[in-house]
């Protein structure tokens, strides 16, 4: 209904390295241009280890080969001479691997889980989750289902089930595992029931889990930073943004005050971490945060709460997001708390010194900015800057040390809402918007300078791949190799 993703907007606003192997018969070391182990590539850094990808291309110029593959937002995962994407089948959660040289499908595993998660229809997946490979393994993360491995062959290796997520606004799951030398990493932030777990690559066996009980949500992959001696996972969240010992899964230290519900991934440059997202505040709501106005909207029976029996199951799919104590009712204790978190929420881009601990927030915060913010595609680190972009195709582009404008909301000329993060290779920045469109931007300069734009007539979600020469994008229908 026309009412739902209205709602969704205002809810949302209350690794790596691999280790050595490849995909080829005698498993011979790959070259790290020909790696994208994960979402985003290489630690989520979005940034191609090859000198230069191709960036003259379109949908029949420029293109290595195509395939139709089944629609899901999930992005390829490269290594070596495999592509392995997700998928959503005939009901079926599914992990598929393609040769890379002519896209051919070379083996599909099915997962069927007992009932799948709520899902945004149109623009979400239960297979939204990009799968990671350290060279050997895969592994594949549904929120319907749980973890689940397999080796070169398609053969399944292990399995670790899990809870069905209940993603904040009913969205559907977002986030990504990780790989980081002998464990997989999830962030599990959902409705009820957040968390931070650790498993053993292996065999799927538990290492650790963090609770996250303060957290309503969020769709952000984990990123590991090496700070001070000390490799930590760091996770966004609702208004906090936290650090952990990957050893371990202990806290080592908070930044409070970001947004209230994130989308996006940090990244990591020059020894900093940098992070920004942005979520729809009390001016953008389309549903009142105040209980007389919300129960007179809402409260259907009259019974003086809010809850399943007054609306139409997509309608409080949405909403029971602000039953805060989880009681499968809504009323004005509960709003009170939404109003609280979304007090202390700020939508920034922010740059975080390494060496702290504890609540770093006064002490390790280098710089912040709060203009141009991405909803949902992550920030860039690239040569020394940081590149964001927001719906509507406005780009803006930071000195990562210092945090100097260099330019900020500049048009890309496509007016669309983007879902894709930015990319970059050598001298050029990659953004694809939701209509189809991919732009390519001259890399540095007080201006962004368009060199190159193509229209794939097909929706993009997914984050495209660069690797080792070619651009690997994914539309609704079809995935492309672009280049020689």
């Amino acid at each position: 209904m026309s009412l739902a993703p209205r709602v969704a907007r205002s809810l949302l606003s209350l690794t790596l390295l691999a280790a050595a192997g490849s995909f080829t018969p005698t498993h011979a070391a790959t070259a790290a241009q020909d790696q994208w182990p994960q979402f985003r590539g290489p630690n989520s850094s979005g940034v191609s280890r090859a000198t230069q990808a191709p960036w003259k291309f379109g949908p029949t110029n420029g293109v290595a080969w195509k395939i139709a593959v089944p629609w899901s937002p999930s992005s390829p995962c490269v290594w070596g001479d495999r592509i392995f994407l997700t998928t959503f089948v005939d009901g079926q959660l599914e992990t598929r691997a393609h040769d890379r040289a002519t896209g051919r499908l070379l083996w599909a595993k099915q997962v069927r889980p007992e009932k799948l998660e709520t899902f945004h229809r149109s623009d979400g997946s239960p297979a939204a989750s990009t799968p990671a490979t350290d060279g050997r393994r895969v592994v594949s993360y549904f929120g319907s289902f749980g973890l689940i491995c397999h080796d070169a062959e398609g053969r399944e290796l292990w399995r670790h089930p899990l809870p069905m997520a209940l993603s904040g606004g009913s969205y559907g799951t977002g986030t990504s595992p990780v790989i980081f030398g002998d464990r997989v990493l999830i962030n599990r932030d959902q409705d009820l029931g957040s968390s931070l777990l650790c498993v053993d690559l292996a065999n799927g066996h538990k290492v650790w889990e963090t609770p996250r009980p303060e957290m309503i949500g969020g769709f952000g992959t984990p990123v590991i930073w090496r700070n001070a001696g000390v490799d930590e996972v760091i996770v966004p969240g609702s208004v906090q943004l936290k650090g952990y010992d990957v050893k371990t899964g202990r806290e080592r230290w908070l930044v409070t005050g970001v947004s209230s519900f994130v989308c996006t991934t940090p990244v990591i440059g020059d020894d900093q971490l940098y992070f920004a997202a942005w979520s729809p505040g009390k001016a953008d709501s389309s549903v009142p945060m105040d209980w007389p106005s919300f129960r007179q909207r809402f409260d259907k029976n009259g019974d003086g709460t809010v809850n399943s029996k007054d609306l139409d199951p997509v309608t409080w799919d949405f909403l029971r997001g602000l039953d805060a104590n989880r009681d499968g009712e809504i009323n004005d204790v509960d709003l009170a708390l939404v109003r609280d978190r979304a007090s202390r929420a700020e939508n920034l881009l922010i740059a975080v010194r390494p060496g702290g601990t504890g609540d770093i927030t006064k002490t390790h915060v280098a710089w912040k900015f709060g203009r141009g913010l991405p909803y949902v595609p992550s920030p860039l680190f690239h040569q020394g800057r940081i590149y964001l972009v927001k719906d509507g195709g406005m780009i803006s582009c930071f000195d990562a040390r210092s945090g100097k404008t260099f330019y900020s909301q500049e048009r890309l000329g496509t007016a669309a809402a983007y879902y894709a993060s930015p990319v970059a290779s050598g001298d050029h920045v990659y953004f694809a918007s939701l209509d189809g469109k991919l732009t390519v931007v001259k890399a540095g300069g007080d201006a962004p300078e368009i060199v190159h734009r193509a229209d794939f007539g097909e929706r993009i979600f997914a984050t495209p791949a660069l690797v080792g020469g070619h651009v690997y994008l994914r539309t609704v229908e079809h995935l492309y190799s672009l280049g020689d």
